[in-house]
């Protein structure tokens, strides 16, 4: 049978010019690459070199099997160094679930930072799974959900990354745009602008009007920040998002973030992850990251 063996011996051989020089390089005595060689010429029955005086010249059969070690060992050696890689926790995707549309921004920044330490190691960010992370993360569909409201489960352990304020957003020309603070009933006559997630999800419902027992004049959903905010800057509706992001696009968006509430809406973003897995070390490298590239978020302007 060819083995890989045999193919290392050839290629030795040829780079090094004798069969002393190719056996030292193999960690071998030149009696013991002989006989390989040998054995497998006896194998197939064909020669594989031919003795010109000191020198070796391959045959028709020999030039054959140079070319396929010359082809297949750096697979071998590359698969063998993507394994290391794998086993050693270099090498790998990372998957990310997002149940945090505004986080977006902030995870840009993280991913460009990681992906230069971790150039073995990709990136692949899930959005399907928003509000239902749990069950990807448990069928390793995911690696890590990014979230501002954890649900505690078994098995499943969450670290902090950073805090914000979630705050409702003007355009500056808004009546609105002058206050330190709404109440609920302000946002009775407004159309209330949100990403495409059911009412009961969103913190705006659920901790400022809901409780108050009030509604918006109109509820419209919008997948892209970017336009959500250009369609607030242009007084079509308000929105709510966190402080910091909204403070970001004011820089080119005519938008002000108004406090929900006296006391504000205060919030956290978390990592969850599986709690029994051995972890690799690209996903402890990022949480690392994450952790360390907080985002200033005063609480007003």
């Amino acid at each position: 049978m060819l083995e890989r063996s045999h193919l290392e011996v050839l290629r030795a051989v040829e780079k090094h010019g004798t069969v002393t020089a190719a056996a030292e390089s193999l960690h071998l005595t030149q009696s013991a690459l002989s006989h390989t060689i040998a054995k497998l010429e006896r194998l197939f029955g064909v020669p594989l070199w031919l003795r010109e005086g000191r020198s070796l010249r391959l045959t028709q059969a020999g030039e054959y099997l140079l070319a396929m070690a010359q082809r297949l060992l750096p697979q071998f050696e590359t698969a063998e160094a993507f394994l290391k890689q794998y086993a050693e926790g270099e090498r790998g995707t990372l998957r990310i679930g997002m149940e945090c549309h505004p986080c977006y921004e902030w995870l840009l920044k993280v991913v460009s930072r990681y992906l230069g330490d971790w150039p073995d190691v990709d990136i692949d960010v899930k959005q399907k799974f928003s509000f239902g992370s749990m069950g990807a993360l448990f069928n390793h569909e995911i690696d890590l959900i990014v979230t501002p409201d954890p649900l505690l489960t078994p098995g499943v352990s969450y670290l902090p990354v950073f805090d914000y304020e979630q705050v409702l957003v003007v355009g500056r020309g808004h009546a609105l745009a002058t206050q330190r603070h709404v109440l609920p009933a302000d946002l009775v006559p407004e159309t209330l602008i949100t990403y495409p997630v059911e009412p009961a999800r969103l913190d705006v419902y659920s901790q400022f009007l809901l409780p108050a027992g009030v509604m918006p004049r109109r509820h419209k959903t919008l997948e892209s920040t970017d336009i959500m905010l250009e369609m607030v800057g242009a007084g079509r509706g308000v929105a709510a998002l966190p402080r910091w992001l909204v403070l970001e696009y004011a820089k080119r968006v005519n938008i002000v973030p108004v406090s929900l509430g006296k006391r504000g809406i205060h919030k956290q973003i978390h990592l969850g992850r599986r709690g029994s897995d051995h972890e690799p070390e690209y996903l402890k490298a990022f949480i690392d990251v994450a952790r360390s590239m907080t985002v200033e978020m005063p609480v007003s302007e």
